[in-house]
C-alpha cells in the first residue's frame, strides 16, 4: 500500500469552486478529484509513476 504525503496547495477561487462541482457530480470528495485529475493527466502524459509491487 502507498503511503500519502499531505502538502499545502494554493488554487485559484474560481477554478477550486469548479472543482467542488466536479468532485460532487461525481460523487467524490474534493481532494478525490484532484487526486483523479493528476492520475489522469500523468496517464495520458505517460508519467505515470510504476506501481510497486512486493517482488520489486
Amino acid at each position: 500500500m502507498s503511503t500519502k504525503k499531505a502538502f499545502a496547495l494554493r488554487v485559484d477561487e474560481k477554478m477550486l469552486k469548479a472543482i467542488e462541482k466536479w468532485a460532487a457530480d461525481e460523487f467524490r470528495s474534493t481532494n478525490g478529484q484532484i487526486e483523479w485529475m493528476l492520475n489522469k493527466s500523468l496517464k495520458e502524459a505517460k508519467r505515470n509513476p510504476k506501481n510497486k509491487t512486493k517482488d520489486n
